[in-house]
Formats: structure tokens, C-alpha cells, sequence
């Protein structure tokens, strides 16, 4: 099963879905714009829309979406409008890509659960959207936080 969160720098939120029993495969990429084959370069514009993102492979048995949901939304700020942290734009914005129905409805009632208990001070601005086309991260970006252990923005 596919899960696609967009939470700010990719690189720290892969590494938290590598470290997650069941998730089989974490990729870096970028989805939600409008242009084809968007680069790293481009996306950082701030111009193509897209949105930096992990899309996880995993296994249902092992891990359950509402499980994913819940590392997702503790390992960033979904109050913050498009940005985490030090870094600022839209490609670093909050956002939950479902592929189906299900996902759709079990991303948006998390939300509103976190909504009516108050966890959070400041409004969830976290978009649930429909998944689009997944366009895989350049090389340099896979499997950044433990290739490159002693840059400080991933400690």
C-alpha cells in the first residue's frame, strides 16, 4: 500500500519512515504541481507548486495508515502555512496525498480528532489532497540523513 506526506524537507522526514516497522520503501519527491519533471531547482522557486514529499510503500499488516498518520503529524508543525522551521515556500508545505477513498476520509477525520481535542494552539493547515504524479527526488536527495550524518539541518 502507498502512503504520500508532504511535511517540509524531505530529508528529515525520510528518515523517520526508514525508521518505521512495516514501511518497506521510502522515496523523496516532489508531487502536486503543474510541470513534468520537475527539479529540485525548479521546485525550490516556489513557481511549479509542487511539494516536497516522502511516498512510503508499506506493509498493512505490520503498520496501519492511522499509525502513519500519527508519526507524520508528531514529527512536524501542521500549523504552520508553507513553512517548517527555517524553511520557507510552498514546497515545504503540510500536506497529506491520499490514493483512495479510504485514506481520504481517515486523513481528514484525524485532522478534526487533533482539531476538537486541541493539540495544537494554532490551527491545523495541513491540506488533504488527492495524490498525483510522484516525481522521484534527484539522486543526491535518497537516503540524505544517514549519508550525510554531520550536516546540522538533519541532527
Amino acid at each position: 500500500m502507498k502512503a504520500t506526506f508532504g511535511g517540509g524537507c524531505f530529508w528529515c522526514t525520510e528518515v523517520i519512515f526508514q525508521n518505521t516497522e512495516g514501511v518497506t520503501s521510502v522515496l523523496p519527491g516532489y508531487m502536486g504541481g503543474h510541470v513534468d519533471k520537475p527539479t529540485y531547482e525548479q521546485v525550490c522557486t516556489g513557481t511549479t507548486d509542487h511539494v516536497e514529499v516522502v511516498e512510503l510503500e508499506y506493509d498493512e499488516e505490520l503498520v496501519n495508515y492511522e499509525d502513519l498518520l500519527k508519526i507524520f503529524f508528531k514529527t512536524h508543525n501542521p500549523t504552520t502555512l508553507n513553512r517548517q522551521g527555517n524553511d520557507v515556500g510552498t514546497q515545504y508545505r503540510s500536506v497529506v496525498f491520499y490514493h483512495n477513498e479510504e485514506q481520504e476520509i481517515l486523513a481528514q477525520n484525524f485532522i478534526d480528532e487533533l482539531e476538537n481535542e486541541d493539540v495544537y494552539e494554532d490551527p491545523i493547515v495541513t491540506a488533504v489532497e488527492p495524490a498525483s504524479t510522484f516525481w522521484l527526488a534527484e539522486d543526491y536527495h535518497h537516503n540524505y540523513f544517514n549519508d550525510h550524518p554531520e550536516n546540522p539541518f538533519v541532527q
